[in-house]
């Protein structure tokens, strides 16, 4: 603070560090960055303080490639999928990202992921040659089995620690996804990363780079398990979760619920009488032993005897009055408050005088009072306001995931607790119709979590899980009890879990039933326990192909394919959540099929994909829809029809597109 305004100069760079942190290192602008996010000469070689490894570039090119792909929902293997507002998404997670940047752009309030430790035995995608093209990537995208499901031997493989590009690789898979993943988050929004030793170093450099440095919130360390006798110098105890906002300056700040015990043990007062009649509270000395000493905060206070009290020490005012103040020194006791506030709280009926034989207040003789002096808290403000949690967990072992993985009897290892993400879920204090989003989703913890958290709160919060159809071991139980893909275990985990709650929340609203509800409290839950599932696929219309040389045949065996862009393979549905998505609009979105065409979030957008007639055209255009697309091939080569239906859609207003 100088005084002076911001120059021109400065504000438009304070601008630019809010809209691109990532293009900014030590405080400065790295052109290399700037010009590689905007997708132009992408080429890491300056000497600014960055983190650079083989591939970085090929990184960066690889998540600025737009994807081809779609998303197909799976109805039959969804629970309410017409109703529910979640989302599980089967497919390989840095596609799916793309997909989804237009329709969820800053829509996300948070980020959770689990992703590979790197400890030596991981598997994930990762590219063997940082020189591969595009079409050798598409490739790789597309390694499946014959039954549909991601081969190992093909993209998704393990990274051993003698692999001379061992962190690399990890490096080359985080990056793309982290930094598409951070384009979803609201300005508000936050992530939690969970990180082993291996990597922890890495994963912090890298998201300073993509977040900025100065939206870095903390490291939390939570304890993984007590015991054990792994390891050759420390057993290892504990993990990491990174949490970073997407714009500090608008993040919330975290605030942890009140326990039951704190609720008992602490706010056990009832106030009598005043407007908070009825109210729990509880009591905290004004005085405390541990308080450093402010300028303003040693004063004399006048007791309901007549007499003056004043916390220990050597200095005292020079004249006995009521608020009467001193600066202290080293070694003098001070309130918490100043006079000012203090004659506030009095006013307000939230001071409280008690006798004691033990108070280490001193009065105006200098002898011990026999006063202490507490302020209420009242437990409706401090839930309000919540407390400030700490940066290290203990309450959330590994062992509390296998047990509610058993209950569901749901055969997995390595799951996170539900109760860990519940508990970061509240931190970030999510509320209706907030949007969790974790895209290495695994057994779906987060979706669980969501689940849990809606039923505490009685709230609405969705989320958006994605999981690759990666095989399980053929040796494993998850593989002996059915489940042949890692996705499948976590949609079955949320349809076991998702049916608990339903079963609770009835027999809850049962009870409630005959209760007496005066102040609406005991109101009936409601929680969405459904998830819609949708699969990457490939496009429903046909994608061009570059053409190699010159090759005149080639090209005009591929221009034939372009006189119907869309694919042999394509269903009516499916173009429609593909269109649907290519507009911007969410997978949630309100619609209504009526006869020949489908109407999108009441008529903000109508998709004509069946038939054009004009009876069909006459029927939209009563529908007052701000867009309209129609695939061409429905006019069937009638250019009037074609043409009249463009007028129409002009002289109304509509904006009107055909593919």
């Amino acid at each position: 603070m100088d005084g002076k305004s911001l120059t021109p100069k400065e504000i438009k760079l304070k601008q630019l560090q809010e809209l691109m942190p990532e293009v900014f290192s030590e405080g400065k602008v790295d052109f290399e960055r700037l010009k590689a996010t905007l997708g132009e000469d992408i080429n890491f070689n300056n000497e600014r303080y960055v983190l650079n490894w083989a591939g970085k570039s090929d990184a960066f090119r690889a998540l600025q490639t737009p994807s081809a792909k779609t998303l197909v929902p799976a109805k039959d293997e969804s629970v309410d999928f017409d109703s529910t507002e979640n989302l599980f998404i089967e497919g390989e997670n840095l596609e799916v990202l793309k997909v989804l940047q237009k329709s969820y752009f800053g829509k996300v309030k948070m980020i959770y992921i689990d992703p590979p430790y790197n400890t030596g035995n991981d598997s994930f995608i990762y590219p063997d040659k940082f020189s591969e093209t595009k079409d050798e990537y598409q490739r790789r995208v597309g390694d499946k089995d014959e039954e549909g499901f991601m081969t190992k031997e093909g993209m998704f493989r393990k990274n051993y620690r003698e692999n001379g590009q061992y962190h690399s690789n990890w490096l080359n898979m985080m990056y793309p996804r982290l930094f598409l993943s951070k384009n979803l988050l609201r300005d508000e929004g936050v992530i939690f990363i969970s990180i082993g030793e291996d990597e922890i170093h890495n994963l912090r450099i890298l998201l300073n780079e993509i977040f900025g440095e100065e939206n870095y919130i903390s490291t939390i360390s939570r304890l993984m398990k007590t015991g054990g006798a792994k390891g050759n110098f420390f057993t290892p105890n504990i993990d990491y979760i990174l949490v970073y906002a997407k714009n500090i300056h608008y993040t919330t700040y975290f605030r942890t619920k009140i326990t039951n015990n704190q609720l008992t043990a602490y706010y056990n007062k009832i106030e009598e009488s005043g407007n908070r009649k009825g109210e729990r509270y509880g009591e905290e000395r004004l005085y405390k032993a541990s308080l450093d000493s402010r300028a303003n905060q040693r004063y004399w206070i006048k007791c309901p005897d007549g007499s003056f009290v004043i916390p220990p020490g050597s200095t005292f005012p020079k004249e006995v009055i009521h608020g009467k103040k001193i600066s202290p020194n080293k070694e003098d006791g001070v309130w918490k408050w100043t006079f000012d506030r203090y004659k506030k709280e009095e006013e307000n009926g939230n001071i409280v005088f008690k006798f004691t034989k033990s108070s280490a207040l001193v009065n105006e003789k200098g002898e011990r009072s026999k006063y202490n002096i507490y302020n209420k808290l009242w437990l409706k403000d401090q839930q309000e306001k919540g407390k400030v949690p700490g940066n290290f967990i203990d309450k959330f072992e590994n062992r509390q995931s296998a047990a509610e993985l058993y209950e569901l009897n749901i055969p997995f290892d390595y799951a996170k607790p539900s109760n860990l993400l519940k508990y970061l879920i509240q931190l970030s204090r999510i509320e209706n119709d907030d949007i969790v989003l974790d895209f290495f989703a695994g057994s779906a913890s987060i979706g669980h979590a969501v689940l849990k958290y809606n039923l505490e709160e009685n709230i609405k919060a969705k989320f958006l899980a994605i999981q690759l159809p990666e095989k399980t071991d053929e040796k494993s139980e998850a593989f002996k009890a059915g489940y042949k893909t890692i996705a499948d275990i976590a949609k079955e985990r949320i349809r076991r879990a998702g049916k608990k709650i339903a079963e609770e929340i009835k027999n809850e609203n049962e009870k409630k039933k005959g209760e007496l509800n005066f102040d609406q409290s005991n109101k009936e839950k409601q929680v969405d326990t459904g998830f819609k599932v949708l699969k990457l696929a490939d496009s429903n219309f046909k994608q061009w192909q570059q053409i190699e040389g010159k090759d005149a045949k080639a090209l005009e065996e591929q221009m034939k394919l372009f006189v119907d862009p869309v694919s042999e393979k394509a269903t009516t549905e499916n173009m429609m959540y593909e269109l649907l998505l290519k507009s911007g609009k969410d997978l949630n979105s309100e619609i209504t099929h009526k006869e020949g065409f489908y109407c999108i979030n009441n008529n903000e957008m109508v998709l004509m994909l069946e038939k054009a007639t004009q009876d069909i055209v006459d029927a939209i255009l009563k529908e007052k829809p701000q867009k309209v697309i129609a695939l061409d091939r429905l006019f069937k080569g009638n250019d009037q029809l074609k043409t009249n239906t463009a007028l129409q859609m002009k002289d109304a207003g509509v904006e009107f597109k055909t593919i």
